[in-house]
């Protein structure tokens, strides 16, 4: 059994969902998985939330507690000893802090980048307000406004695929994949009354990914998170 690395809270967490051309992802696929797709729809999420709490092997790191997020991610597959796993591939995660960076692009070989961040949680009578921002070269930002109250996930439903992957698969070489697991419970989600993107996706993730600045998403939600659990890693 892998121990447990990381251990936090993942909340509030904003994902817009597009449709993508598997042909655009073929390079970042990682070796021995293959792309997951929902309804023979291929997806790429753009996903904002908060670390909160965070312990690397129990211990607090000080300034490294809680912190953004915002990644952007495609969907997978791995097919293990007859199993499937369904798991994700980030083409890019950012942080506000260089720390993280060096660690999980070290341990990890994930795609991490340092950018200045803030967010906005705003509660109103009938609403909430949530927004994430990063920059380079100029501010991105990601807001959604939603309802208070938060409900199941549906079993078969969009949201459960895009929430119910459990694993990480990271491209080391054109033969090495690096695995970790996540552990959480299954997540509620809140209604999305509307939403703004205001992203350039050429100038943060290439420009394979510059067509969805001018691109409407699938969907849009909010899923209110959980404790979490990331397990040390391997490669495959």
């Amino acid at each position: 059994m892998k121990k447990t690395f990381l251990t936090a809270e993942w909340r509030k967490l904003a994902m817009a969902n597009y449709a993508i051309d598997q042909k655009i992802l073929q390079s970042y696929l990682p070796a021995k998985t293959e792309i997951d797709l929902w309804n023979g729809c291929c997806y790429v999420s753009l996903i904002g939330f908060m670390f909160l709490e965070t312990r690397i092997l129990g211990i607090k790191m000080p300034f490294h507690v809680n912190f953004e997020e915002v990644n952007l991610r495609f969907y997978v597959r791995y097919k293990d000893h007859g199993e499937w796993k369904r798991g994700v591939v980030f083409i890019k995660e950012i942080v506000p802090k260089p720390a993280l960076t060096l660690v999980a692009n070290t341990l990890y070989g994930e795609k991490y980048e340092t950018m200045p961040m803030s967010h906005e949680w705003k509660t109103f009578n009938d609403s909430l307000e949530v927004t994430y921002r990063w920059r380079k070269k100029q501010w991105n930002s990601f807001t959604v406004i939603t309802s208070t109250l938060s409900k199941e996930i549906i079993s078969g439903s969009e949201e459960e695929f895009i929430t119910e992957h459990y694993w990480g698969y990271t491209k080391i070489s054109e033969s090495k994949t690096s695995e970790y697991g996540v552990e959480h419970p299954r997540w509620q989600v809140y209604e999305t009354k509307e939403y703004t993107i205001d992203v350039d996706f050429a100038t943060i993730y290439g420009n394979d990914f510059g067509f969805l600045k001018s691109e409407k998403p699938i969907s849009v939600f909010l899923a209110e998170g959980s404790e979490i659990k990331v397990k040390e890693g391997c490669k495959i």
